[in-house]
């Protein structure tokens, strides 16, 4: 997996009284979820994960940090957890007695014991890569609902392509943000955002072509990347045009309030989760 440089000021789980902890990679299918957060009545991926441990770990104190939150429906082919416990674990063993007894749709891929006690999986700096898969044209089979968006309308995805672009570098998000706070940072800067043709996920009931937007950065802002497809989408049809992205990211001389469409969740799946490595 992965090597874990040092950072300071970080929560130690031997101050949060645990013996071991450990970074659990694996992979969840979010259609039927109400994202990673614990909520009550719903289910969630965390509280099945932790029902999970509960059984696994049964009598054994232990504690599961998420690397973030994702929305309802949102999937995962590479998501983090931190396990602080007070055992160690037999990593082999416990794999397999987690995907035996955790649901269908999540799998642990992967274990490490973390031996940085100073490691935090919230604060330690990573890049994200998300993709929403998506296509247009024609009304999918039923069974794509949980890994694509697809528009009924003709999208116009080269100027899509083009219109991607532009969210690349340094901007002012505020209105690809769902209800900033007067504190939350909007000003935020994408590595990449760019549109291809989807040759990665794959099935027999999908449509004959569908499309992948791909953005990789290193913090994102609450429905940022579904409010990005969403103006895209828009700009497809014809609803926007490539000013109106520019303007749209120049708030402090636009006379925009908000932008009105963000895309489904269920064509959104957190990618990959780059950690810092050492140095």
């Amino acid at each position: 997996m992965k090597s874990w440089k040092s950072q300071n000021n970080r929560t130690s789980y031997y101050s949060m009284n645990y013996k071991y902890a450990y970074l659990v990679q694996f992979q969840y299918l979010g259609f039927r979820l109400h994202g990673w957060q614990k909520q009550p009545n719903l289910k969630t991926v965390h509280f099945f994960v932790d029902k999970t441990l509960k059984f696994v770990c049964k009598g054994i104190r232990c504690k599961s940090v998420g690397v973030g939150r994702t929305d309802a429906k949102v999937s995962s082919t590479d998501y983090y957890f931190q396990l602080f416990i007070d055992e160690k674990l037999d990593e082999s063993f416990f794999i397999e007695d987690f995907n035996r007894n955790s649901p269908s749709d999540i799998r642990v891929l992967a274990v490490e014991q973390l031996h940085d006690e100073e490691f935090n999986i919230i604060q330690h700096p990573k890049v994200k890569e998300y993709r929403y898969y998506f296509s247009f044209g024609e009304k999918n089979h039923p069974y794509c609902a949980p890994f694509l968006t697809g528009y009924l309308d003709e999208l116009n995805v080269e100027l899509m392509k083009e219109g991607a672009h532009l969210f690349e570098g340094f901007h002012n998000f505020k209105h690809y943000c769902t209800k900033p706070s007067p504190e939350t940072r909007v000003e935020r800067a994408i590595d990449v955002c760019k549109i291809e043709e989807n040759t990665e996920l794959s099935a027999s009931f999908f449509p004959e072509k569908s499309y992948v937007l791909i953005i990789r950065g290193s913090g994102f802002l609450r429905n940022q990347i579904r409010l990005i497809m969403g103006a895209l989408a828009e700009l497809g049809k014809g609803n926007y045009d490539l000013e109106f992205i520019k303007k749209s990211l120049r708030p402090e001389n636009s006379d925009i309030d908000f932008m009105k469409t963000i895309a489904p969740a269920s064509g959104l799946h957190l990618h990959n989760v780059e950690f810092e490595k050492e140095v």
